[in-house]
């Protein structure tokens, strides 16, 4: 099961603290927060307002921080709490919104029910992504969903080394690779072609892009497997992209690991959310599935 706490204020009529973080440059971004705002004031302290993603998160206490945005904003949001997480409430103002599942009008209904105090935050794993160079660190990133290893031009086969707990697994012989957590497993690694995992599973999931022969596989391990991978010829545009975005090009003899972070992300559960009824929802998951089956 995975690690989670329980929110408790509410119930001792402390008013808890609230960074509002929001995809800058987004007209309904805006206007939802203006919408919003009032109704979070009435019961929190409102201790910044971020719509550039520049708010510096230290030691000050935080209790929730409400993202305003769609999936890119999560990710965006993770990558700037860094090693201050603390837990998250999305709202969709965007498209898909598999991760800020809640709507602007399923905040307003649910609020009052979250300020009560008694919903779980629950830990959902990261890992730590880093580049070694001639033995030293180079690049490194902490990342929610995924990195990949992508080949760029010219559009030839890549051959990557994988290593798991420092032995080696195999030659992958294919166009790229992807290392998602579950949370990002419906993701890039959807996809490419790589299983669903369920969000508080304690795993990683291994996917070729576009392998050249049909025995490589999506490989689902431990999330405490430690893997490195080497790409033997890297082209000059074959890069590390972690949640989307370039950390790294790749040299020859470099060594890319993946391990565990110790920190991990941090998301409210609300009412009426769970994870069958968001792949039902926004990914089209079961087509025939009446609407009036339940969500429980």
């Amino acid at each position: 099961m995975p690690a989670s706490q329980v929110v408790h204020w509410g119930k001792d009529g402390r008013r808890p603290n609230i960074v509002i973080l929001g995809a800058p440059n987004r007209d309904r971004v805006r206007t939802e927060l203006q919408r919003l705002r009032p109704v979070i004031a009435a019961t929190s302290n409102i201790i910044a307002e971020d719509l550039d993603f520049t708010y510096e998160f230290n030691d000050q206490l935080v209790d929730l921080v409400i993202v305003l945005g769609g999936d890119g904003s999560i990710l965006q949001a993770a990558r700037q709490m860094g090693m201050s997480q603390s837990p998250v409430l999305g709202i969709n103002c965007g498209r898909l919104g598999f991760l800020a599942a809640l709507s602007p009008d399923d905040f307003l209904n649910v609020w009052p029910e979250v300020m009560r105090g008694g919903s779980e935050v629950i830990d959902h794993i990261m890992i730590n992504v880093s580049v070694l160079r001639g033995g030293e660190v180079v690049a490194e990133q902490l990342a929610l969903n995924e990195v990949a290893i992508l080949r760029g031009a010219p559009y030839r086969i890549l051959d990557i080394d994988l290593y798991a707990d420092g032995h080696l697994a195999t030659r992958y012989r294919c166009d790229g690779l992807i290392i998602a957590t579950p949370v990002g497993s419906t993701a890039h690694n959807l996809s490419a072609g790589g299983p669903i995992l369920r969000r508080h599973l304690q795993a990683i999931v291994i996917s070729p892009i576009s392998p050249h022969t049909l025995t490589y596989r999506p490989v689902v391990d431990s999330a405490e497997t430690v893997l490195e991978l080497t790409v033997t010829e890297p082209y000059d545009s074959t890069s590390v992209v972690v949640d989307g975005r370039i950390l790294s090009a790749l040299q020859a003899g470099d060594r890319l690991r993946v391990e565990r972070a110790d920190q991990t992300f941090k998301m409210l559960e609300v009412p009426g959310q769970n994870d069958y009824r968001t792949l039902r929802e926004k990914l089209g998951w079961g087509g025939s599935v009446n609407s009036k089956v339940g969500d429980e």
